[in-house]
């Protein structure tokens, strides 16, 4: 029933759907040692497909909340330490991981619009709300509310309110603010 409502969320975008559907069914073998041996087939299928022929490195066993939405996905790759909350956009040609050798990755916080080529690495937190600009480099934290964009990223305006995680949406209340 969960990925059902995912599905629905994600209506119109087929790429995204795809993967999500495969990245919760491959995830869900990633949980004790008992379903990493079943799912192992399957397990492989998602790494060869997602990766190979989509161009989405996310591992299998990265916590990702409800409601990941990937538009294109080519050249994204995120390291599967990173904590992703719920309702999270996400664009083509994105980094998110460690910024060191075994360092810590961000923490991503819920209704976080992340754009198109954009690199987040460190042990830093995306605050909820947040909308990260195409381009940006985000090596420090960013409060909750916050739109940034740049390189490095710097804060562009803080949001008054909670806005829903459609990019449209998102813009049109941004340009009112």
């Amino acid at each position: 029933m969960h990925i059902f409502s995912e599905i629905r969320i994600l209506k119109g975008n087929t790429k995204g759907i795809v993967f999500i559907l495969l990245f919760r069914i491959s995830n869900f073998f990633t949980k004790n040692f008992i379903y990493r041996v079943i799912g192992f087939p399957f397990r492989i299928f998602y790494k060869f497909f997602v990766q190979w022929i989509l161009g989405i490195d996310i591992p299998d066993s990265t916590k990702i909340g409800f409601g990941f939405n990937v538009y294109h996905g080519q050249g994204l790759i995120i390291n599967n330490s990173v904590i992703f909350g719920e309702k999270i956009t996400i664009r083509q040609n994105t980094t998110i991981g460690n910024s060191t050798k075994n360092g810590r990755c961000p923490v991503i916080g819920n209704h976080v619009n992340i754009g198109a080529n954009v690199v987040i690495i460190g042990d830093i937190e995306i605050g909820d709300y947040s909308v990260i600009g195409a381009g940006s480099v985000v090596i420090k934290d960013v409060p909750e509310k916050s739109v940034v964009a740049g390189n490095p990223a710097r804060i562009i305006r803080r949001l008054k309110k909670k806005l829903r995680n459609n990019y449209n949406l998102l813009i049109l209340k941004i340009k009112n603010i």
